[in-house]
């Protein structure tokens, strides 16, 4: 690695620059002694653990300071963009950025209502079986009691609670394994325009707050001289920015020891990354590292993450959908994912041998509001049902009677999907049964296509006692429906023999 110039060093937090010794700019930091050394060649050996296999459903909460605002994503980067809508809303609603920033803003979320105890209550009954907190987005601030962000984090303001921490230990009593998020790699780039000024109008040419060195600790000491970066989730950064994003993530997976740790793109930094995924997976031998990157995860080294997104067929290996039901921060007003919307993305997803990974996004107070609630409770009751063809269930031959979306697409493809009906199937299978959910209640019998299948001894549904009477040719099955349905949205037939 290169020498650390004096730009470098002015993006290292105080507490960082103490702990390195004088002519030790070169050497890599040390991470836990154990089975991987912090290569790229030794993380091939890992495998990804049963827990992560058999859990299928994971509820997240995507909760900081930006969602003290309630305007939705991005809004400490695009409160700084003239062209954006939150731009004008922030103007209108709190004043100029080159007077009220988003330091300011940090203090005003404050957490009021926030009841983890009770909220992992609902998610367990949701049938998540792993909930993640966010630890710390692009905004740069930590939701841990944080020793390299000593000023900008949630003990220190806001709620002045250890959000992480509270989020673990509710996580633990209720059962569920804890994740945690971080999307710090991509900060250095993505605050930069705090460090801008308006183009027109009144306050054109005036310096946004971001400007301030006083606040640097924040916005980063962004040189006056070098152009604001056009790619907000670009990580080409000076190297000492490189080395807080490792000693910040290191002081998270020391102190709270998440079973999976999420990463908002690839592995970042090359070496440094490896290192710290080698360090992860030392103190947590049954832990999950998830990438964005395809090739990171082909041979070993971590989970693949598709944002917003579903493979298009079964995958060899597990891997984890993200979404949210709407926006990725807490946004008034906006249209949440249906029930249906959800169930049908998560039958999808664990036919192709994923899980859901499902962001409930918190406002200011830390409450759920209405509509979100009611999300969760028809979750909740299609559940009950029919868990048993969702936890600990594997991919059958094929997935379904049709690939959605098409084969080729990745992330951000939900936006192409559209409703499936009673006329869609999706399989799954467990202890020796064949579980086929259709999507939807048929008007008078149920067809199943199961073509190639094996002589099948028996089909019941899941929330109806007795089994069924059907037919079985080369087509599949042919199931006479009992007079109510069991639930809403998909039906879930257990087929023994199949």
């Amino acid at each position: 690695m290169g020498r650390i110039t004096r730009r470098d060093a002015l993006c290292l937090a105080p507490a960082l620059l103490l702990s390195r010794k004088a002519g030790a700019q070169d050497s890599l930091p040390e991470i836990a002694r154990g089975h991987f050394n912090g290569t790229a060649e030794s993380l091939k050996e890992y495998r990804i653990p049963e827990w992560f296999r058999d859990a299928k459903f994971g509820i997240w909460a995507h909760w900081g300071p930006q969602s003290g605002v309630e305007a939705g994503d991005w809004y400490a980067r695009n409160m700084y963009i003239e062209t954006q809508a939150q731009y004008k809303y922030h103007v209108e609603t709190y004043g100029h950025p080159s007077k009220v920033g988003y330091k300011d803003l940090c203090p005003r979320w404050k957490g009021d209502q926030f009841d983890p105890d009770h909220l992992m209550s609902l998610y367990r009954k949701a049938g998540a079986k792993y909930f993640m907190s966010m630890g710390v987005h692009h905004d740069n601030f930590d939701l841990w009691n944080s020793r390299h962000q000593p000023r900008w984090n949630a003990v220190a303001m806001g709620p002045k609670k250890d959000v992480v921490g509270l989020w673990r230990k509710a996580a633990e009593k209720y059962g569920l394994r804890f994740a945690v998020s971080e999307h710090l790699s991509n900060s250095y780039n993505w605050m930069a325009v705090s460090h801008g000024a308006d183009k027109s109008g009144p306050m054109a040419g005036v310096p946004y707050d971001g400007s301030d060195p006083a606040y640097a600790d924040l916005y980063h000491p962004f040189p006056k001289d070098q152009p604001i970066p056009a790619q907000a989730m670009s990580r080409e950064t000076p190297e000492a920015w490189k080395r807080q994003w490792f000693a910040r993530i290191k002081d998270l997976v020391d102190n709270y020891r998440p079973d999976l740790l999420y990463t908002d793109g690839g592995i970042p930094f090359g070496e440094l990354g490896y290192r710290m995924v080698s360090h992860f997976y030392i103190l947590m031998p049954h832990g999950v590292f998830t990438s964005k990157v395809r090739k990171d995860c082909e041979t070993g080294t971590c989970a693949l993450d598709i944002e917003r997104g579903i493979a298009s067929d079964i995958l060899p290996n597990p891997w984890q959908t993200d979404t949210c039901i709407g926006n990725w921060h807490y946004k008034r007003g906006i249209q949440y994912k249906s029930v249906k919307t959800v169930i049908d993305m998560l039958c999808d997803i664990v036919s192709r041998n994923g899980n859901l990974m499902l962001n409930v996004p918190l406002p200011n107070s830390g409450r759920p509001d209405d509509e979100e609630l009611k999300v969760l409770d028809g979750i909740t009751k299609w559940m009950a049902v029919n868990q048993d063809g969702i936890y600990g269930t594997r991919p059958w031959k094929v997935s379904g009677n049709a690939a959605v979306p098409a084969p080729g697409e990745s992330g951000f493809n939900e936006r192409n999907r559209k409703a499936l009906t009673a006329g869609d199937v999706r399989f799954t299978t467990k202890g020796g049964a064949v579980y086929a959910f259709l999507m939807g209640w048929p008007e008078r019998e149920a067809a199943i296509p199961m073509p190639g299948a094996g002589k099948v001894r028996s089909v019941d549904l899941l929330g109806h006692r007795g089994r069924l009477q059907f037919t079985q040719d080369a087509a599949g099955l042919r199931v006479e429906l009992p007079a109510e349905k069991p639930c809403e949205h998909a039906v879930a037939f257990r087929v023994v023999g199949a």
